[in-house]
Formats: structure tokens, sequence, C-alpha cells
């Protein structure tokens, strides 16, 4: 595990199965519940730990729960590695890179709240190593994958020949990310890995969804969420970016974080 950056919440590095350096940060609080174990946040695709999670409030919603966090830079995001082959991000590694995370950070057990893409990332954690999962948010994802939605050659053209595409959700996604400095063949080479991959959460780890209600994303998360015999909270007059920033949200989560399993009270 090495370190950078300035502060109290400085950069951690853990290397992957596969040499991968994943850029983490561990936020601890000193009224954190030593009982409760810490929440580890998994954003979407073309963000970061710090837009995601720091910038909207979660972190300190969280802090001030007295729960620590960890925040996880996913690989071709922020400031982990990017590889650039589709292999690189299929589900079982992005799983693994989250289990090298709290090896790294000396962590057996966590709490889990994903959003969008992210989901797609714990469900290969929690498939890969359900023991070091205690319970799981759902947040704006569904049975549906979205990127097995696109046309593949679309999102090519966009990402690598600023070519437009027919599809309005690929612009509206991929055009702000190459406005920030992505890197286009990172963005696309975690398209093609994820594309298609399930949405599966062991049966016995208790899961929230939530969803905002103006938002097309996690379509079928209703139907889901019966399905697996969990709770759904949807957000009103909320659509798959504003959904992210609501204090329901937060509120939510933060009460099924709070939840004792009848395992831990025998």
């Amino acid at each position: 595990m090495s370190s950078t950056g300035q502060g109290r919440t400085p950069t951690l590095f853990a290397e992957s199965h596969d040499g991968v350096l994943i850029a983490y940060r561990v936020h601890s609080s000193g009224e954190a519940d030593a009982a409760s174990p810490p929440v580890l946040l998994v954003h979407g695709f073309a963000s970061n730990a710090s837009v995601t999670w720091e910038g909207t409030g979660w972190v300190q919603a969280l802090s001030s729960a007295h729960r620590s966090v960890i925040t996880v830079d996913l690989r071709g995001h922020g400031e982990s590695d990017k590889p650039i082959d589709a292999d690189a991000y299929a589900p079982e590694r992005l799983g693994g890179d989250l289990l090298a995370v709290l090896d790294s950070a000396g962590v057996d057990q966590v709490d889990v709240i994903g959003y969008s893409m992210g989901n797609r990332v714990v469900s290969g954690f929690a498939t890969l190593a359900p023991e070091r999962v205690r319970r799981v948010v759902i947040g704006g994802a569904g049975p549906i994958e979205l990127f097995a939605s696109w046309d593949l050659e679309e999102a090519r053209g966009v990402l690598l020949r600023d070519e437009p595409s027919h599809n309005p959700v690929i612009e509206q996604v991929l055009r702000p990310a190459i406005a920030a400095g992505a890197d286009r063949e990172a963005m696309l080479a975690c398209i093609e890995g994820v594309s298609g991959s399930p949405l599966s959460i062991p049966g016995d780890i208790p899961t929230l969804f939530v969803a905002g209600e103006a938002d097309p994303v996690p379509a079928g998360v209703r139907e889901l969420a019966l399905e697996w015999d969990s709770d759904l909270v949807t957000i009103p007059g909320r659509d798959h970016v504003s959904t992210l920033t609501a204090r329901a949200f937060k509120d939510a989560a933060i009460a099924f974080l709070a939840e004792k399993s009848a395992a831990s009270e025998e």
C-alpha cells in the first residue's frame, strides 16, 4: 500500500490481482461507531469518488452518522490505473479491485453503497467474497445493464473519432466525460467489458434499492425488488443525476445500514 497527497484523507493505492493500482481513501472519524463496519462507496461510469461521494455530501452525511467511509476510484477512472483492454473490466476483475482495497485497508467487512454502473462492480465483489459484505444499497440501477442497449460501434465512433451518435443517451453520457478530459480508450474498454453484466447480490445479504421517479436507468427495479424481497425507496421528481444528491437517498441509506441483521443480534 502506498499513498500520495496531503490533508486528512490522502490517496492510497491497492494493487489488484492483475497488477492494476486502485486509488482509494479512508475517511475516518473519531466518533465512528466501532460496532459498525466501514461504508464502502462505489461510483458509476465516467465519474470518480471525489465527484460522486465527496462533492455531493455523502462522506459528510455518513461521518455525521458516526460511520467511517472508504471511497474508491474504479479502474479506468480518477487516480486509478486505466487499462485499455476490455477484458480488464470484466465484473470479476472489477469486483476483485474492491477486495484488494479492503485487504489493503485491513478491513474485514463493509456495508456497501453503489450508484449506477458501480452496482455491477458491487455485484462482482459480493459474488466473489460474500462474507466481506454485510449490507448493500443499490442506487440508480436495475436489472437492465445500460451499455447492453448501446450500439458499441457508435460509442466507439464518439470516443475515438468524435463522430456523432444517433442515441441521445450515448451523447449525454460520453460528451461531458470527454469534455472533462476522461481517458477515451479506457472509457471504451470499460463500456465493452461491463456491457451486459448482471446485477446479482447473494440472497442472504440484505439489500435496499433506491431510484429516482424520473430516472429511466433503473427500469424494472420495482419488479426486481419484489423478486428479491427487498425494499425500494423512490425519490419524487429526481432523475439519474439529481437522485444522487437527494437528502432522502442519504437518509434512507443511512437508516438501512444502521439496521442489525438477525445473525449479529445472536
